[in-house]
């Protein structure tokens, strides 16, 4: 069957529209992987206004609820790369994405600008999946 709507589960965890206008990481909340067995984070930019802007993207896992015992996700538990999933100034528009398939419960995404002196629209979704229980509700709770 091709219905992937019914085996996933999007979670909003950046609003679309965050605009920062400076150089401050935009910390997403904490994802809470309970009853699924992958996550993939989806990063959405609308317009990048600075042109000269850039922005680094890592992932952090844990097992604490508010991630207190937080650490920077080795490189072999991420499909994709945090680098291919950064983006400049000039990726107005764009998808970029970063899966993560350790055993860690909690996970969290950050994207640091550099570089940014004007609104830097952008927003993040992380889509849950392989569920315990399928199908999923829709509308996602």
């Amino acid at each position: 069957m091709r219905d992937l709507m019914s085996n996933i589960h999007p979670v909003t965890v950046i609003p679309p529209g965050t605009a920062p206008t400076d150089n401050t990481a935009i910390v997403s909340s904490i994802v809470d992987r309970l009853g699924f067995g992958s996550v993939t984070f989806v990063i959405l930019t609308g317009t990048l206004a600075d042109a000269d802007a850039t922005f680094a993207v890592k992932l952090e896992h844990g097992d604490a609820p508010n991630l207190s015992d937080a650490e920077e996700v080795p490189d072999a538990l991420l499909v994709g790369t945090e680098a291919l999933a950064g983006f400049t100034a000039a990726d107005d528009g764009k998808a970029r994405k970063l899966g993560y398939v350790g055993g860690k419960r909690y996970q969290r995404l950050t994207v640091t600008p550099a570089g940014n002196a004007s609104a830097a629209n952008l927003g993040a979704v992380a889509i849950l999946g392989h569920p315990v229980n399928a199908p999923t509700a829709n509308p996602p709770g």
